[in-house]
């Protein structure tokens, strides 16, 4: 690979030297728009609240091919833990160090310079070819993407095909594919009783122990089998607090937060019955609030997945699984629209951890990925 400033490391370097911490860009998008815009791109920057988001198209006739990413990282941690400034990209034994390098800098340089090769080499593609970037992607999710999806939805523009470029890969590039991921709901239950003196319970209520059977109970159950993509849904208490802080007080509340982590296999809606009937039959004295963080998303293995499979086997030699594994990410957003979602970037080992880093080799290799897949789809 060419060692000149137009390459992937480069770029990525010039973007982990922006300390974006959501849901700042700090100018990321600027730069790569001004690359984009060398390209004939149409670049719309879109601010909603305090976030930005890039929105780029060039063509105007489908099938519209769009990389979707985000420039905002999540905060460093301790400095001081780092080996190297999380904030000054640094290339050491041939790892790329720096907070964004794998989640999701590196992917989002990739997309730039894969399309500025496919580009000079197929000025007429079959159709457009757009980009998608936020800096909302590690924060609320609120105003970013889910906000832009919303602005090209209500002037009719239809994403065919979307590639984002989280960190997909486990062991090696290109070993995993994610063609879906699980829904996920949170809940913060309040348990009530009524505060008193240790040594007089009959005087109190304690909520701790009215609650801890039926937690017992939820920890317990199986909500579903899963599926072929998906892994059976999955629930967690992630958080249980009571007390005071004495020990010779029986406390009046309890709070615990749990997370579902569903497939399609099942509803918010029935999850959240569910668990209310357990808390009723247990005859909790409880308040419960529900938040739905995304509903999971599956896309049929069709052109797009075998396109990036096809692509990963020439450049890498390699033929992923096609997996639904994982936490949440903005496709959550897109393939409600009916576009065909896939998730594929560089290894995750080391996402949102002291020292991130990623193999300067594979976001050359990655970006020659994501070339080969905008050949097969738009040649």
């Amino acid at each position: 690979m060419s060692t000149s400033d137009s390459t992937t490391l480069q770029l990525a370097c010039d973007l982990i030297n922006r300390p974006s911490v959501t849901p700042d860009d700090l100018g990321c998008q600027q730069l790569l728009a001004e690359r984009l815009e060398a390209l004939d791109f149409t670049c719309e920057h879109l601010r909603f609240g305090v976030v930005d988001n890039l929105w780029a198209r060039r063509g105007d006739e489908g099938p519209l091919f769009v990389f979707a990413g985000h420039t905002d990282v999540v905060p460093s941690g301790p400095e001081n833990q780092w080996r190297f400034d999380p904030f000054k990209a640094t290339v050491s034994d041939g790892m790329l160090y720096g907070r964004g390098a794998a989640d999701m800098k590196g992917s989002v340089a990739a997309f730039i310079t894969a399309t500025e090769r496919f580009l000079s080499q197929h000025p007429q593609p079959r159709g457009a070819i757009g980009l998608l970037i936020t800096s909302d992607e590690e924060g609320p999710a609120v105003d970013g993407t889910r906000k832009v999806i919303d602005t090209l939805q209500s002037r009719n523009e239809h994403i065919d095909w979307c590639l984002v470029g989280e960190p997909s890969s486990t062991n090696t590039l290109g070993d995993v594919i994610k063609i879906g991921r699980r829904g996920s709901l949170n809940g913060t239950l309040t348990v009530m009783g009524i505060q008193g003196h240790i040594a007089y319970p009959h005087l109190a209520d304690n909520p701790i122990h009215n609650a801890l059977p039926a937690l017992a109970e939820l920890a317990s159950m199986q909500w579903d089998q899963g599926n072929q993509y998906f892994p059976a849904t999955s629930l967690q208490l992630s958080n249980i607090n009571a007390g005071t802080g004495a020990t010779n007080v029986i406390p009046g509340d309890l709070e615990a937060r749990l997370n579902f982590r569903f497939s399609t296999e099942v509803t918010a809606d029935e999850l959240q019955a569910r668990v209310e009937a357990v808390l009723k039959r247990h005859d909790l004295n409880y308040v419960i609030e529900w938040s739905l963080s995304g509903n999971p998303f599956f896309t049929q293995p069709a052109e797009l997945s075998d396109a990036a499979s096809r692509a990963l086997q020439e450049v890498c030699g390699i033929t992923p699984d096609l997996s639904t594994s994982g936490g949440t990410s903005d496709g959550r957003f897109i393939a409600p629209t009916g576009a065909q979602v896939i998730e594929l970037g560089p290894l995750n080992a080391t996402i949102h951890q002291i020292d991130e880093h990623v193999s300067c080799a594979s976001l050359e290799q990655l970006s020659s990925v994501y070339e080969t897949i905008l050949k097969k789809l738009l040649t």
